[in-house]
């Protein structure tokens, strides 16, 4: 199955009209995301590979450059063959969460975001203060956890309210009623939890169930 979904991917890939790269700006934080990897092939020879992913773009997608010429684009989820091997990059409810070089002997390698853009800017505070990313990011954890225990009840609430579901199973009360208010705080702080994460490059199904919506009470 997995090996499908690789496939049918990597038919996705378009070929690239040759343009270069620009350089990365401090203004672009807030329009694209960028990043690096540098290949070692058979030859000994090191290959420079770039990957630029634009924000609030109509569809998901990424370009991909190698020694700075676009050879390549895909629309997300993307499997882009590279040298001995290729780049696997996955989305989810706060863009990429996931890039990774996997060799053609199954050998998996990290794709560095540039340092001057938010994800390198968060990897770079990662690294010159883990105790304070830690708290972040266990921060982050928590809220993920406490607003899935306190949406979990509401929804099966509604989902009880089927006439179907209330006929044959039975209905539900949730003990939790949360305001519309208290959703859209909840839901704010969810979203900002998941954006840290995704930054980080830690992909979880809980991070995309949580920022897939949350419907507001009475």
């Amino acid at each position: 199955m997995y090996r499908f979904k690789r496939n049918r991917r990597q038919q996705k890939v378009k070929k690239g009209d040759g343009h270069f790269l620009k350089t990365y700006r401090i203004w672009n934080i807030f329009t694209q995301s960028l990043f690096h990897i540098y290949i070692t092939n058979e030859k000994n020879e090191t290959i420079y590979y770039a990957l630029k992913s634009r924000y609030f773009a109509e569809d998901s997608s990424v370009d991909l450059y190698h020694n700075n010429k676009h050879i390549a684009y895909s629309t997300l989820p993307a499997a882009i063959p590279v040298e001995n091997g290729i780049i696997e990059v996955k989305s989810g409810g706060s863009g990429i969460n996931s890039i990774k070089y996997i060799t053609d002997k199954k050998e998996t390698f990290s794709v560095y975001p540039d340092k001057r853009s938010v994800r390198g800017l968060r990897m770079g505070l990662h690294k010159s203060f883990p105790k304070i990313s830690s708290l972040i990011a266990g921060i982050a954890i928590v809220i993920l956890l406490t607003s899935l225990a306190l949406s979990l009840p509401q929804l099966i609430e509604s989902i009880a309210q089927i006439p179907w579901v209330s006929e044959n199973i039975g209905t539900f009360e949730s003990p939790i009623n949360l305001s519309v208010w208290e959703n859209f705080a909840i839901g704010i702080a969810v979203a900002l939890a998941a954006i840290e994460r995704a930054l980080m490059l830690r992909s979880h199904w809980l991070i995309d169930m949580e920022t897939s919506g949350w419907e507001g009470g009475d």
